[in-house]
């Protein structure tokens, strides 16, 4: 089979000046005449400037209040820019900050600044050019207007700011001074009101909305329709390499997803599997964006769409024997290796996952609509006649994909027979219906006999169901290498 595997950039540092520099490096190798500076630990006043650093093609750098720090300035010299922008006012970014840019060299030092993020916002807005569009985000949050802001730059919209419950005065003036048709209002009632949606109504809003930050920065792509052909992934936890990051993926023309620090949330995960997003920029090290949350995007099944079938269900439990009942074991084991495909970059998909029961046909067309690339049916096998029957076979039938499906059998049940330690019953060509019906690649395995003894009590352990999710997993690995 060819190869699935996704590929990925880090950009990554010590800290989060570092990160910043090195995103510098790669979208603006040959130098910036322009630079953006941000104080580092405060996000308001910087979270409304992306579309301006974009218009202008600069990248944003760091600072600290009172002083640039080597990082910082070190870059400014390799950049040589002539001309530095400064983003709020001397409490985030002191004049002590302003000589030290002048010492490099750089007269012309600009600031961006007013009396509240709510002022900048709408300073930076008065710097854009006039647009039919406009965002209004949440200014006491970072996360909705990050994940917005690469659209937002491309399109040329400014990001006004507002509180939760009400609209602050200057976002109302830019707003009239602007008189934009149309404007996306970022998240969800918490961040931005039913009340405040209504004083827009005269602009013709749309609401980006989702459950948490992560669901929002995936809902953007899909209501939006973005290109995904490579996707920027950053922790949603803190703000300064989103941020930073942020001017890049506007030039890359590239979406902003959210993860948590160690584990990439279901809504992450959806949106790439249902897109087929392979390729990442990663913003920020393993501490921001741990390797394991990386491989569950970028992993060797990545662009995989796999569909598990856990067999039986509901009022059909299929067998029982030794304090087994199939159906239970069948759900658990497929419920441990959608997991585990899904942290190897696979979009896992079940056709059941609780005790229902869909009919054989419709496990098998729900998979052919997936447009899976593998199907797998798990299943528990018995023989009441003859307990001595044990071990583990896999089937396969030659009506659709009929190579692939024997290769694929071939190598999971190599990797189950080890890794249950059970006997090698092989694989067989058989029309099942389930896996008769399924176009794509596709297998049904019996683990091991519950009527057998031996069999039966790994069946009940949680370890050799561990040991079945893997073997599938180790199989499916190979298949797709």
């Amino acid at each position: 089979m060819a190869g699935a595997s996704g590929e990925y950039e880090r950009l990554s540092g010590e800290d989060r000046f570092e990160v910043a520099a090195n995103v510098a490096e790669d979208g603006w190798p040959n130098g910036a005449n322009v630079v953006f500076l941000s104080n580092y630990n405060a996000f308001a006043d910087a979270l409304a400037a992306t579309p301006l650093a974009y218009k202008m093609n600069a990248p944003i750098l760091l600072t600290r209040p009172a002083s640039l720090g080597d990082t910082t300035k070190n870059k400014l010299r390799e950049l040589s820019p002539s001309k530095v922008v400064i983003i709020g006012g001397t409490a985030s970014v002191s004049n002590n900050v302003v000589n030290e840019v002048r010492s490099l060299g750089i007269s012309m030092v600009e600031r961006i600044s007013g009396n509240d993020r709510f002022e900048v916002s709408a300073a930076i807005a008065k710097r854009m050019p006039s647009s039919s569009k406009a965002v209004v985000a949440n200014g006491l949050t970072f996360p909705d207007a990050l994940a917005i802001a690469p659209y937002a730059s491309r399109n040329g919209m400014p990001i006004l700011l507002t509180r939760d419950n009400e609209l602050p005065a200057p976002t109302i003036s830019s707003l009239q001074t602007r008189h934009p048709s149309q404007i996306i209002v970022m998240g969800g009632t918490a961040s931005v009101s039913n009340g405040v949606y209504a004083d827009l109504l005269r602009y013709g809003p749309i609401r980006i909305g989702g459950g948490d930050r992560f669901e929002v920065a995936a809902n953007i792509i899909k209501q939006l329709n973005l290109p995904t052909s490579t996707g920027f992934l950053a922790t949603g936890q803190t703000f300064a390499d989103a941020l930073t990051g942020s001017v890049l993926a506007a030039k890359k023309n590239a979406p902003i997803l959210l993860t948590r620090n160690s584990s990439l949330p279901d809504a992450t995960k959806e949106i790439t599997g249902q897109k087929g997003m392979t390729d990442f920029v990663v913003l920020g090290g393993t501490a921001s964006v741990s390797n394991n949350v990386v491989k569950a995007v970028a992993g060797p099944l990545a662009g995989k769409l796999i569909v598990v079938d856990p067999g039986h269900g509901d009022h059909d439990p299929g067998a029982s024997d030794n304090a087994v009942i199939e159906k239970e074991v069948n759900l658990d084991v497929s419920t441990r290796l959608k997991s585990k495909l899904d942290a190897n970059g696979a979009y896992t998909i079940m056709t059941r996952e609780s005790d229902t029961y869909p009919t054989l046909s419709e496990r098998a067309e729900f998979a052919n609509k997936q447009g899976a690339d593998a199907f797998i049916s798990v299943h528990t096998n018995a023989f009441p006649d003859n307990p001595d029957v044990s071990g583990t076979e896999t089937y396969w039938d030659d009506t659709y994909s009929a190579a692939e499906s024997k290769e694929l059998a071939t190598y999971i049940n190599k990797e189950l027979v080890d890794k249950l330690d059970t006997r090698d019953r092989g694989v067989k060509n058989v029309g099942f219906k389930v896996i008769r019906e399924s176009t794509m690649p596709s297998v049904l395995v019996e683990l091991a006999f519950l009527t057998n003894e031996e069999d039966a009590a790994k069946l009940r352990s949680d370890y050799y169901r561990e040991q079945a999710a893997n073997g599938i997993t180790n199989g499916v690995l190979t298949f797709f290498r």
